[in-house]
């Protein structure tokens, strides 16, 4: 990728970790080191450490360790590459040219800002001419200042069907530029493209620096079908991975310790108008596990405010599925329970910045909203029920991967089981299949397995086929790494923004990532060496059979550079959009299992065909290559 081992060690070489720790924490000389008070923990004891010589920052209180750009990453909520274009910045290192795809790319998509931006310019000011009295009325009606309406780039979508389209021809947007950027309609039933949003109150929706890359429409008609309006994926644009005002919110968030999930764009600004900056929403779908992942790099336990009705709970639940496979120790979650019938913007013009820190300090921890959603079930007045009960919350656990924090959950519930029934000789909830009661000092029993009930297609993800949950998508990439090393120089962010599930893949990743942050030769032959000194040579042996048949070229020292270039990128790519899509597919299976409606069986099915599009691609690659190699 951009930004290989050796630039990365020039900016760490050029900024000491003190200089850049030190805008954010007072530091103290001691003796070779500096101390402080935590970032990350409120302490009145210095428990952070920075060592120059070193490279590196260490805080006893939270854990947490790593060099300028993790400090970034942890402290701001940057991604990689942003963290490393500052420093450099401010280094005074010049970042290596981007290739020809890449430098294509780039311009392909700085072209697409431009169209957002200019498209954003102009909902703005249609707000405030001649037809956006209407939008200027509704606004004023929820509170939302002039001020406020500037600060979030309010903007509006006039009636007309070509009056975006008409302004972005005139300023030389094609119309291929303008469908790609989600702005207008076409296909082949479509003669003439028209746009996307029409009498709509408009909100910009940016990526973290800040750039419009979308927008949610709110409509003023209650004639139309959709009371909200996403852009659909574009090249800029993916709603399952973005959270609304995550751009605003995630220093405030850094600052006070937690950000808090609400379900609207208006709840968003309304509370961040009342004092709470640290608010966003998901983008019109349920919480998707990479925008749970997203909170957690900022806070550790993000505080999920939902409506106080049925659909509240309902949302509160989809997010408890899918939280508890990610739980870890120091990564869960709270759940805000609104007041019956209101939603964050009803509380903050109600009862204001009081009321909502009532709500927000009473936020109960997810452990809670497992045992609430799971008693609401039905009565427990009989054994069956009773059965019941501790059937359901084994299938719950089971869905947590850390296995010490799955035991700890046994216990919780073990106790409350047992407190509705006192007058038991011990609980029944973790006793081994043969019937004999658990010496209470002796290691937590496994539960039996239970599946749950999953789509053919679901089930056949990597995420549901195994407790080792490695991929041959997974597998191919990491051992593209380890039999070519050479490819860390330019893919080293790259695997970095990687998610993996297995845990071997995750180890492998760690590794190959320290060796090249090292300098450590990209040789073949040290790749060995240091597998078998870190016990992970059988591992990776493991991982290579997993390879499909059709990818097993790449596993030759002596693979064509250029061709295994071309098929790392596309099993990466292919890699990020499965991932994507399995998230999004649970989500929708869960909202149709609760919701049996035309809109929610509408999102299971694109879905299912997008993700359908995704294997047959995969598909159609090992078929190319089986072919070539015959």
């Amino acid at each position: 990728m951009r930004y290989p081992p050796q630039v990365l060690e020039e900016i760490r070489t050029r900024l000491p970790v003190s200089a850049v720790v030190g805008k954010r924490v007072r530091l103290k000389k001691a003796g070779r080191e500096w101390k402080g008070l935590s970032p990350f923990n409120a302490e009145k004891t210095p428990s952070f450490y920075v060592n120059d010589q070193k490279q590196f920052y260490h805080c006893f209180s939270s854990g947490k360790h790593g060099d300028i750009f993790t400090f970034l990453m942890e402290t701001e909520g940057l991604s990689f590459p942003e963290a490393v274009e500052r420093l450099a910045g401010e280094a005074g290192v010049p970042l290596p040219k981007l290739s020809r795809e890449d430098r294509a790319e780039e311009v392909k998509r700085k072209s697409l800002y431009d169209v957002m931006e200019l498209a954003a310019e102009f909902f703005e000011a249609s707000l405030q001419g001649r037809f956006g009295a209407k939008a200027r009325d509704y606004l004023a009606g929820r509170a939302l200042s002039r001020d406020t309406q500037v600060r979030f780039r309010i903007g509006y979508a006039p009636p007309e069907r070509f009056a975006l389209r008409d302004f972005l021809a005139g300023k030389d947007v094609s119309i291929d530029m303008m469908v790609e950027a989600g702005l207008l309609y076409s296909g082949e039933d479509v003669k003439v493209p028209y746009d996307r949003f029409r009498d709509r109150v408009m909100f910009p929706i940016c990526d973290m620096r800040g750039r419009v890359i979308a927008f949610g429409g709110r409509a003023m008609s209650a004639d139309v079908s959709a009371k909200y309006l996403n852009s659909p994926d574009t090249p800029l644009f993916n709603k399952g991975r973005l959270l609304y005002n995550y751009h605003l919110a995630r220093q405030p968030a850094h600052d006070r310790g937690t950000v808090i999930a609400v379900e609207g764009y208006v709840d968003v600004i309304s509370l961040s108008v009342a004092g709470f900056p640290n608010a966003v929403a998901p983008l019109g779908t349920a919480l998707t596990e990479d925008q749970l992942g997203l909170l957690w790099r900022i806070a550790e336990e993000p505080i999920l405010c939902f409506d106080g009705d049925k659909a509240g709970r309902r949302a509160a639940y989809r997010a408890l599925d899918v939280a508890l496979p990610n739980l870890t120790s120091g990564k869960s979650l709270r759940f805000a329970i609104l007041p019956e019938g209101q939603d964050p913007d009803d509380l903050a013009r109600s009862g204001g910045p009081a009321a909502i820190e009532r709500v927000i300090g009473s936020a109960r921890p997810l452990v809670d909203i497992l045992w609430s959603r799971e008693m609401e079930a039905g009565p427990l007045d009989t054994p069956e029920r009773r059965a019941g009960l501790e059937q359901r919350l084994r299938e719950s656990l089971g869905l947590i991967r850390d296995d010490t924090l799955k035991r700890y959950y046994r216990e919780e519930m073990e106790t409350r089981i047992a407190a509705l029934n006192p007058d038991a000789r011990g609980g029944r909830f973790n006793r081994q299949a043969g019937g004999q009661r658990r010496d209470r000092r002796g290691p937590a029993p496994t539960l039996p397995s239970s599946r749950l009930s999953v789509s053919p297609l679901l089930a056949r993800s990597p995420l549901f086929t195994g407790s080792s949950l490695e991929s041959p998508r997974e597998a191919v990439i990491l051992c593209a790494f380890l039999v070519h090393p050479e490819l860390l120089n330019q893919h080293a962010e790259t695997l970095v923004e990687l998610e993996f599930e297995g845990k071997t893949s995750q180890v492998l990743r760690r590794m190959l990532l320290d060796g090249a942050a090292s300098g450590e030769p990209a040789d073949p032959g040290v790749m060995q060496a240091r597998l078998e000194r870190a016990g992970l040579a059988q591992p990776a042996e493991r991982l290579m059979a997993l390879v499909r048949p059709g990818d097993r070229w790449m596993l030759d020292p002596h693979a064509d550079s250029l061709r295994l270039e071309d098929a790392l990128r596309q099993a990466i790519t292919l890699h990020r959009r499965a991932r994507t899509l399995h998230s999004e597919l649970r989500a929708a299976e869960r909202a149709l299992a609760e919701e049996d409606n035309e809109a929610n069986l509408a999102w299971l099915r694109e879905v299912q065909n997008q993700l359908s599009s995704v294997e047959g691609a995969e598909a159609d690659l090992d078929n190319s290559v089986v072919h070539r190699d015959h």
